[in-house]
């Protein structure tokens, strides 16, 4: 409450002050705001292209599995599955987009050829590379959209991060330093009314004081010059 602000001059000069660092840090929040939406629609964009990419990878593993099910059996199928003997490595870092830490996963050792796959060429058929293959270009669409959904994770969360202290400044710390604001000027402006009045007063009470005493002064010395020898009396 404005009220609860005692008016004087250095409370006047600090809010003048937190009103001046509030409008900046309000200003360049918005212009991080927009900005993090401006990265997040870029982000939302590849995204959209990730998830059609991963529901089309998707589709052609799975109708390349059942066709070697269907070609080759179960049994070849799976004795092929678990031939593999080196597995896809994966590791994360990071990457800063204005002040947000998103992962980059990196991952090695997905695509491989025929020959580390680890089942014999004899052994296998065409359909189960191809199946192999397209298992692994799946795999490899889940890893990039495991890093551009949690990226956009992230960045929607700074965003409504953002957002909530953008508002706080603009609705509510604000507003309350300019009501305070406010409230002392007119405080500081009705006390010097008041001084100015009280000063006027005194000094016209003074002046009616000096006036008065001038006028006793003049009539001691009439009094006193007619008392003189010599003064004429009136008739």
């Amino acid at each position: 409450m404005a009220e609860d602000v005692k008016p004087t001059r250095k409370n006047l000069m600090a809010i003048e002050d937190r009103i001046e660092l509030s409008e900046r840090g309000h200003d360049t929040l918005e212009q991080k705001r927009d900005g993090l939406i401006m990265e997040f629609m870029d982000i939302l964009d590849q995204a959209q292209d990730v998830r059609a990419e991963l529901e089309a990878d998707y589709e052609e593993a799975q109708r390349k599995i059942n066709m070697a099910r269907a070609m080759e059996g179960d049994v070849a199928v799976r004795g092929a599955a678990s031939a593999l003997q080196e597995h896809p490595e994966i590791t994360t870092q990071s990457k800063n987009i204005m002040g947000v830490v998103v992962p980059q996963i990196e991952s090695s050792r997905v695509k491989k050829t025929l020959d580390q796959r680890g089942y014999g060429l004899l052994g296998t058929s065409a359909r189960i590379d191809e199946a192999a293959e397209a298992y692994e270009e799946l795999l490899e669409s889940i890893i990039l959209a495991a890093e551009v959904e949690t990226a956009m994770k992230k960045m929607l969360e700074e965003i409504e991060t953002t957002k909530r202290r953008v508002n706080a400044l603009e609705f509510k710390l604000l507003p309350e330093l300019y009501e305070n604001q406010e409230y002392i000027e007119q405080k500081l402006e009705e006390q010097e009314r008041e001084e100015i009045f009280r000063l006027k007063k005194i000094k016209g009470k003074k002046e009616e004081e000096e006036k008065e005493a001038r006028e006793a002064e003049m009539k001691e010395a009439d009094k006193a010059a007619a008392k003189e020898p010599g003064a004429v009396a009136d008739d």
